[in-house]
């Protein structure tokens, strides 16, 4: 059955579930590199994507504009009523069901792959998101609009659909942030930031779920190692910290400040690479 998560490691883990979820800092990395400190490699996976279920419902409910405005744009097309913006609410959704289509791909390939006992490599994709966030600085002027507005996401097209979507396949590599990566390659294509930065998020809706619906075949397994008050706990650690990350995210991105993350993952990729991977002791 294995480790069974208690409930002061389950509200650690959730907290930081919840803050490097959004922050372009990678949660995956840092969770890997929080059991390698806590001695906790074996914590079950259903407890990870009850987490990541936690930051899908912050997400849900801060673009719930943008979604009802989708859901609204679909049924009134169905009903032949559209609206002046129901072509370019449209647009996104095929957009974003396009992006997902080949992360779902790059998933599917890497499934099998597991980083979480090897913190080293976890060092290494630190290093290349900071990258990644450096080259930031100079691009994406502009766009701090309403999330109703839908003149940003008209310049989303085709192109940015399947290098978006390639870009959050990256991110199943724990220590490259989905967030980072997928806003850092918006804004690189000449996306603006607010644009940038809500097709990210919107895009890791289904990458969420997704991910859920894979680990419910081994849910009989996994459910007996994660104790009900320690899921409660974790999950309602992640949803307040989700939330706050969020927010913080979202005026960075818009002040074109995201790269200052770099100046911690820079330091903190450096060190666990070296850490962990026997260069000290």
């Amino acid at each position: 059955m294995g480790y069974e998560v208690s409930i002061i490691p389950a509200v650690v883990l959730g907290l930081l579930q919840g803050a490097a979820e959004f922050l372009p800092v990678s949660s995956s990395g840092h969770l890997v590199l929080a059991r390698a400190l806590m001695g906790l490699e074996d914590v079950p996976v259903l407890f990870d994507v009850m987490l990541h279920l936690a930051t899908l419902a912050v997400v849900l409910w801060v673009f719930r504009r943008r979604i009802a405005g989708i859901l609204g744009a679909f049924m009134r097309a169905l009903r032949r009523r559209g609206r002046e913006d129901d072509g370019a609410l449209l647009g996104l959704a095929l957009r974003l069901v396009t992006a997902s289509a080949v992360t779902a791909v790059l998933g599917l390939a890497a499934d099998g792959l597991s980083f979480k006992n090897a913190p080293a490599v976890v060092g290494l994709c630190l290093i290349i998101t900071a990258v990644v966030l450096l080259f930031t600085r100079r691009g994406g002027a502009g766009g701090a609009g309403r999330i109703g507005e839908t003149e940003g996401i008209k310049r989303i097209d085709m192109r940015h659909s399947f290098i978006l979507g390639t870009a959050q396949g990256l991110g199943v590599l724990p220590g490259i942030s989905r967030s980072g990566i997928t806003i850092g390659t918006g804004l690189l294509l000449g996306l603006d930031r607010k644009t940038a930065g809500e097709f990210s998020f919107l895009l890791s809706i289904p990458a969420v779920l997704g991910a859920f619906l894979f680990s419910l075949k081994d849910a009989a397994e996994l459910i007996p190692a994660v104790p009900p008050a320690s899921a409660a706990a974790g999950f309602l650690a992640a949803l307040v910290s989700g939330y706050a990350s969020l927010k913080l995210l979202r005026m960075l991105v818009n002040s074109g400040r995201i790269w200052v993350f770099s100046v911690y993952l820079f330091p903190v990729g450096v060190w666990a690479l070296a850490w962990f991977g026997g260069f000290w002791g």
